[in-house]
């Protein structure tokens, strides 16, 4: 940590508690985790495919297999944010975002494509995310919810805005030299905040999450951080229940933010550029519901808020099947939008919520290589489809069947660890 860092924090820390500085910090990675979104793919599908004589199969299969090679070393990420701090990695993880957007806009063919597609997927959508939500969570503890569901609105940019812009370098610029504009962009918004301001943890200030003093009688009787390692939170229902849960979110909200230009365009004759603009009505809709949605996990039990989340999830992919028109497409968008911000809310707050903050960086990191992995898969039956001339709205509505099935397993059969509980008295 540098002086600034510590002289800044002294600066403010009688005017209001120091995490809400730390939220602003995670919600800027995770809008800048857009580089490596599959909302910000979008746009460049099309032109790639023809620019490179690749079929979409194709194109989805190099982010797949990218993926799943990232998604793998996820857990080995969660450990070393465990062992040096979220604010170190997460420095050395911006770095690497901005190469693998360079690297993205110099592929010429599947091979560089697919190492491109590794960089993007591994240092955006799964270190930065991760990295993002482990520092929020060691600053926030009753308003945890609330404080992720906040992390949430830079998502909630990026899907409005990634998009738009994307579209825009692409007609102005060419896809390539958009991605070093993107890249570019990665460094200039995220390393200064990350150098000069981020601080790992409230205990390397001497303070407790949610701004308790260590000599307050409520520090002293909480002092303690206490939650189940990896091999025992392994041994959980709960986390199976959670990882099969979320990876049903992961693998088809990722499907129709890969190809929702695609399917809109194509299947429904919406023009491109009105289907990229429909993430901005998403993205008022996440802002609007983020907070919300947080302020319910502070509020509510997480299984049932977990089970309605997946409710909509379903909703989201019935609803695109009907986006015939104006109308039913900002349906659609506003549905989409929601989900969002339940999900996006959720995957930072439900590794804590159920295993605990001692070692969430290597539980989360393995949660999330499950989630990168449904990412990484959850395109395909929609390119196959595509690509065989099958009915897509079909294929769309039995895939909505796995978050349904999801919700009732959460609502009835997931609840917390009897050894959480007892480490909390």
């Amino acid at each position: 940590m540098f002086i600034v860092n510590k002289n800044f924090f002294e600066a403010i820390k009688d005017k209001f508690f120091y995490g809400w500085v730390i939220v602003g910090i995670g919600s800027l990675g995770i809008f800048t985790s857009g580089a490596g979104q599959s909302h910000t793919f979008s746009p460049f599908i099309p032109v790639i495919s023809q620019d490179l004589k690749i079929s979409s199969t194709s194109i989805t299969t190099a982010y797949m297999i990218a993926t799943l090679f990232a998604a793998f070393l996820l857990p080995k990420m969660g450990k070393l944010v465990d062992k040096y701090g979220p604010r170190k990695i997460l420095i050395y993880t911006v770095l690497l975002l901005g190469i693998g957007c360079m690297i993205f806009g110099a592929a010429s063919n599947f091979l560089m494509l697919a190492i491109a597609f590794g960089f993007l997927r591994f240092f955006g959508q799964g270190s930065l995310m991760l990295g993002s939500a482990n520092i929020i969570t060691q600053w926030f503890d009753k308003k945890r919810g609330f404080a992720l569901g906040l992390m949430g609105l830079g998502f909630a940019f990026s899907m409005g805005l990634h998009p738009y812009i994307s579209d825009f370098l692409i007609s102005n610029y060419g896809w390539r030299m958009a991605w070093v504009i993107l890249g570019l962009s990665t460094w200039l918004i995220m390393l200064p905040p990350l150098i000069f301001l981020a601080i790992d943890k409230p205990e390397d200030v001497s303070i407790k999450p949610d701004g308790i003093l260590e000599n307050n009688k409520e520090s002293k009787k909480n002092a303690k951080i206490f939650g189940l390692n990896l091999e025992e939170a392994l041994k959980e229902k709960s986390f199976y229940i959670l990882a099969f849960s979320f990876f049903s979110i992961s693998s088809l909200v990722t499907a129709l933010h890969f190809f929702q230009v695609t399917i809109l365009s194509q299947y429904f004759g919406m023009a491109s550029s009105t289907a990229a603009a429909l993430f901005i009505p998403t993205m008022v809709s996440m802002i609007i519901f983020i907070p919300i949605a947080g302020k319910i996990l502070d509020r509510f039990e997480t299984h049932n808020i977990i089970g309605v989340a997946l409710l909509i999830t379903t909703a989201s992919l019935l609803s695109i099947t009907f986006a015939s028109n104006s109308t039913f497409s900002m349906i659609y968008a506003i549905i989409f939008g929601i989900n969002n911000g339940f999900n996006l809310s959720l995957f930072g707050y439900i590794w804590p919520r159920y295993f605990g903050r001692l070692h969430v960086g290597s539980i989360q990191g393995t949660g999330q290589m499950i989630l990168v992995v449904g990412a990484s898969i959850g395109a395909m039956p929609f390119a196959i489809s595509m690509d065989l001339g099958y009915d897509l709205n079909t294929t769309i509505r039995l895939s909505a069947l796995y978050p349904f099935f999801s919700a009732f397993l959460c609502f009835f059969f997931l609840r917390e660890s009897k050894k959480l509980t007892e480490m909390k008295k």
